[in-house]
């Protein structure tokens, strides 16, 4: 075949890629804005505008096309003209761009496998920005098929056997497991409570809500299930007085765990009252290093790249987020880092472990 028929059919695979991943960034908007709203991805199976007319919300497919449609409807609704965020555009424009990327620089059948790994990232990357989440779908689901691709395709780990590639890929996502879960118990250890004294006393009031409930403490209001990640987690108030079930208690401490209250030697069941009222003058609320989801999410992208991986991705992460709070205090912009969750490090890191982490590596030792 001539050289040049060859260069055409590059061409032409390497603009499939791109456009085959700006098609994908469009599904991922699609899961993006579901998901975290327990909507399904399937149903309805066209695309809506959630702020038309629900009876004629759904938009149709000549104003549905990736990356095109956007630029040419300005970032508007073609019907309510509505603004489009420019959240959909960018992440279709960085899908493509992955995608061809991938496919450039690794095999056809490894960029088949690394093209899902990219899905899941940046799905996970937008939902954890605005939700501060990171669903099962894609963490356990992730997981799942990142050993079903360890089997499928060994390359992936460095071998050959299917059943190698299987075993190395559980390892990977074992190994990424079991460090970031380390890391969340000893946070939990040194940081699992802070300790926050109020401005002489403010009004505190805890209201259920059905399932759940709010807790307000002067202006601030917090959903409980916010507050409380593990079931040995406490909330505790000091108030000079308090009202709970038509009791009064004075000088006391309200001890809170997510479904009941200890005061002295008193417990409440929580599900059997409506609303507490207090004078509180100091709180000690419980958190955590990170949440959970991670944990989960970086046991998907070992399960995809291996043990090595996960320790490049660990270590690039904490130092990208170090970089980020280096930078917002420099800018005095603390809310710039305050605001970041986790998982968008950890997507960034097994990005640039994909391109260039072995490269990376190699050089530092070499040092």
């Amino acid at each position: 075949m001539p050289h040049g028929d060859l260069t055409f059919y590059h061409y032409l695979f390497d603009a499939f890629a791109f456009v085959f991943g700006a098609c994908i960034g469009s599904f991922l908007n699609v899961c993006i804005y579901r998901m975290p709203l327990g909507l399904s991805v399937n149903e309805p199976k066209r695309s809506f505008c959630p702020k038309c007319p629900k009876e004629d919300n759904q938009i149709a497919w000549q104003h549905n096309l990736p990356l095109f449609s956007w630029l040419a409807l300005r970032g508007r609704c073609a019907k309510c003209r509505c603004r489009i965020p420019f959240r959909y555009f960018g992440v279709e424009l960085l899908t493509a761009a992955l995608f061809l990327a991938l496919w450039l620089k690794f095999s056809w059948i490894e960029a088949l496998a690394y093209w899902l790994l990219a899905a899941l990232l940046v799905t996970a990357t937008f939902i954890d920005f605005e939700h501060f989440i990171i669903p099962d779908e894609i963490t356990i689901g992730g997981a799942i098929a990142g050993v079903i691709c360890g089997f499928a395709i060994p390359i992936l780990m460095g071998v050959e056997s299917h059943g190698l590639g299987a075993i190395w890929s559980l390892a990977g996502a074992a190994t990424g497991f079991g460090v970031l879960w380390g890391v969340v118990e000893a946070g939990k250890l040194a940081f699992g409570k802070k300790r926050v004294r109020l401005e002489g006393e403010q009004p505190f009031t805890w209201t259920r809500t059905g399932e759940d409930a709010e807790m307000k403490i002067g202006g601030e209001t917090m959903q409980w299930s916010e507050i409380f990640s593990r079931e040995s987690d406490q909330l505790l108030v000091a108030c000079s007085e308090a009202q709970v079930a038509g009791m009064r208690y004075e000088k006391t401490t309200l001890k809170f765990f997510f479904n009941r209250l200890l005061v002295g030697e008193e417990e409440h069941e929580l599900m059997q009252l409506d609303t507490i009222t207090a004078r509180a003058s100091e709180l000690t609320i419980p958190r955590e290093a990170m949440g959970f989801g991670d944990v989960k999410f970086i046991a998907a992208i070992g399960a995809f790249l291996g043990w090595k991986a996960v320790l490049f991705t660990i270590v690039s992460a904490a130092m990208s987020g170090a970089l980020l709070g280096l930078v917002a205090i420099t800018l005095r912009r603390r809310e710039w880092s305050a605001k970041i969750p986790f998982g968008p490090y950890l997507a960034l890191g097994a990005l640039l472990w994909l391109f260039a982490g072995p490269a990376i590596v190699g050089w530092y030792f070499s040092l």
